[in-house]
């Protein structure tokens, strides 16, 4: 049986590697009748889709968003759907948790060119885009560099939560 929903996509806006519109073509391709877009703490990428969706009117898009929470030791991707996403306070919620994306990211950075792992932070925002920063961004610079063959390497020892060079960021608990 195909699959016709898919309740987790990111784009281009976060860590994806399609724009909106690229993936709205692709899904309506591969044949789903119902998608989410969730990006990381952003929404900037659903106008655009719902756009490119007015193509395929068989396909609805749901408007969502993924929130990273905290829990003692380890975190929580939660998914949101269906939020009144132009909500001026949530935007500016999604503001601040992007601006503390930012801090981190030049925090790890600093913390592997400690570890002699020497990233260029212009390049990490270019792999980001338009988009909201990430440590996949950064471990796609580390992959550039040659300090790793794949990104996932880059989060075993480095990036992870654990990781030599992670460094923490303001989340909500998942009952916020």
């Amino acid at each position: 049986m195909p699959t016709e929903v898919d309740l987790h996509l990111h784009t281009t806006q976060s860590d994806g590697r399609l724009s909106p519109t690229e993936l709205v073509r692709l899904v309506a391709q591969k044949g789903l009748k119902v998608v989410a877009i969730t990006d990381h703490d952003i929404t900037d990428g659903l106008a655009e889709a719902y756009e490119a969706a007015k193509a395929y009117p068989q396909l609805t898009i749901i408007p969502g968003v993924e929130l990273s929470t905290d829990i003692p030791g380890n975190e929580i991707h939660m998914l949101g759907y269906y939020m009144a996403y132009k909500d001026a306070g949530f935007q500016a919620t999604l503001v601040r948790f992007r601006e503390g994306r930012v801090g981190r990211a030049k925090e790890m950075v600093r913390k592997l060119a400690e570890l002699g792992m020497r990233v260029d932070w212009e390049r990490v925002m270019q792999i980001a885009g338009e988009g909201t920063i990430g440590r996949p961004h950064i471990a796609q610079a580390l992959v550039e560099k040659g300090y790793f063959q794949y990104p996932q390497q880059a989060f075993e020892k480095h990036l992870g939560r654990n990781g030599l060079a992670y460094a923490e960021r303001e989340k909500m608990t998942p009952t916020e």
